[in-house]
C-alpha cells in the first residue's frame, strides 16, 4: 500500500477544557472517566497498524482538541508508550499543541524530557475582549506567562497561533497582537483568518446575521500581516504560516507536499498510497472498536494517482516551494492565463503564487482539482 516506511504520524487528542465556539475539529469536554481507556486505545491502534504498515517517523504531531489538557502523568504514559513502540532514530520534529491555560513547568519539562521538541500554543489574541468573544479560557497575561514557562523548560522551537477577522476586531487590535507576538520572538507564527465553519456556534450566529464577513476587510488584514511579519524577519513559507529561517513546521509541510501519513485517535485521517481513511469521530465508539481488536475507521476511499497529484498541486501551491511546471502541463492554458493576470510567477521549472495570487489561493487551487477547461 505504501512505497516505503511512513514518516509522519499524527495523534488526535479530543479533550478540551472548554469547547471554543469557532472550532470545527472533533473535540469534547475533558472527561477523566474516558481518558485512560482512550490512551490505551491509541497505543493499541498503533500496535494494530504496525502489523501491516512500517512506521519510522521523522515527524510526530499531537493535535486536538487540546493535547495539553492531559495531565503530566497521562502524557507521560502516552508518550512513553509511543517511544517503546516506535523507531525514533530518524525523528526530527515532535510537536504538541498547548492551550495557555494548561501549561505548567512540570508538564513542559517532562514533555521536553520525553522528546517533544516543538510546541504550538494557541494564543489567538492578546486582547482580553477578543479572547472573550472567541470563548478562550486563558487571558493575555496567562499566555505570556505560559510562553515564558516554555522557554524556561528548554523549548527553542515555539509557534504562536493568532487569528484575525474576529468579530468586533479593529485594525489597531490586530496590529497590537502582531507587535506583541513579534516582540516575544517565537520561532514560528501562524496567522489564520477566521472562517465560519459549519456545526460551530459561530456559524449559527453567522447564519442569523449576528456576525458578518467582509472579504475586502479580511484581505486588508492579510496584507498587513504579510508586511509586518516579513518586515520582522519571518518568511511566509505557507499562506498562513511564517517562520524564522530553518524553523518551518516539517510535519505540516509533509501534508502540503503530499507525503503519506498515519493518524491515530478519534476523527484522525490517514493517507497511505492510494487509500485514505478517517477514524470515527466519537471517543467512546473509537475506544470500543479498538478494544475489540478492530479498526475504528468511519470511512475509506481510493485516492488514485491522478487525484493525489491534483491535491499535491493545490496544497503545494500554498507554499514557497511552489510546484514543478511539468505537473501543470495538463492545465497549461490556465497556467498561462494566471501568469498573464499576475497570479503566478515562476521559472522554466517551477511555478509560484505571487502576492496577488496568495489573496485568492483557494480559488486558484480549485482549478487543479478538476479536469482542465479544454478537456471538459
Amino acid at each position: 500500500m505504501s512505497s516505503g516506511p511512513i514518516r509522519h504520524l499524527y495523534v488526535h487528542i479530543p479533550f478540551c477544557p472548554k469547547v471554543c465556539p469557532y472550532c470545527s475539529f472533533y473535540k469534547e469536554a475533558s472527561d477523566r472517566n474516558k481518558t485512560q481507556g482512550f490512551l490505551d486505545a491509541v497505543l493499541a491502534e498503533l500496535d494494530l497498524r504496525q502489523r501491516s504498515l512500517e512506521l519510522r517517523p521523522e515527524t510526530i504531531f499531537f493535535g486536538g482538541g487540546t493535547p495539553s489538557a492531559l495531565s503530566t502523568a497521562q502524557l507521560d504514559y502516552l508518550l512513553a508508550g509511543l517511544r517503546a513502540r516506535l523507531d525514533l532514530s530518524q525523528l526530527r520534529e515532535w510537536t504538541l499543541e498547548m492551550n495557555p491555560a494548561t501549561v505548567s513547568l512540570e508538564k513542559a519539562s517532562r514533555l521536553r524530557q520525553l522528546g517533544v521538541n516543538r510546541i504550538s500554543m494557541g494564543v489567538q489574541s492578546w486582547d482580553e475582549g477578543l479572547l472573550q468573544v472567541l470563548g478562550r479560557v486563558h487571558n493575555g497575561a496567562q499566555a505570556q506567562r505560559s510562553y515564558a514557562i516554555l522557554r524556561e523548560a528548554g523549548f527553542d522551537n515555539v509557534n504562536l497561533d493568532l487569528m484575525f477577522a474576529v468579530p468586533t476586531q479593529t485594525r489597531d487590535q490586530w496590529s497590537a497582537s502582531l507587535e506583541k507576538t513579534i516582540a516575544l520572538q517565537p520561532e514560528h507564527i501562524s496567522a489564520y483568518c477566521l472562517t465560519y465553519e459549519e456545526d460551530t456556534a459561530f456559524f449559527a450566529r453567522f447564519t442569523k446575521g449576528e456576525f458578518t464577513q467582509d472579504a475586502s476587510w479580511d484581505a486588508d488584514l492579510f496584507e498587513d500581516t504579510m508586511d509586518r511579519l516579513s518586515g520582522a524577519g519571518y518568511g511566509q513559507y505557507e499562506i498562513s504560516n511564517y517562520a524564522r529561517e530553518g524553523r518551518d513546521c516539517l510535519h505540516n509541510l509533509a501534508y502540503w507536499l503530499g507525503a503519506d501519513y498515519l493518524g491515530l485517535g478519534p476523527s484522525a485521517f490517514s493517507t497511505v498510497g492510494e487509500r485514505r481513511w478517517q477514524n470515527v469521530a466519537d471517543t467512546s465508539a473509537y475506544t470500543g472498536k479498538i478494544q475489540a481488536g478492530t479498526h475504528a475507521e468511519a470511512f475509506s476511499e481510493s485516492v488514485p494517482g491522478d487525484l493525489r497529484r491534483s491535491e499535491q498541486i493545490a496544497f503545494a501551491l500554498r507554499t514557497n516551494r511552489g510546484v514543478p511546471r511539468e505537473w501543470l502541463e495538463p492545465w497549461s492554458r490556465e497556467v498561462a492565463e494566471f501568469e498573464r493576470d499576475g497570479f503566478f510567477s515562476g521559472s522554466q521549472d517551477r511555478v509560484y503564487l505571487t502576492r496577488r495570487g496568495k489573496m485568492v489561493a483557494d480559488t486558484l487551487a480549485q482549478t487543479f482539482v478538476s479536469a482542465p477547461e479544454h478537456a471538459r
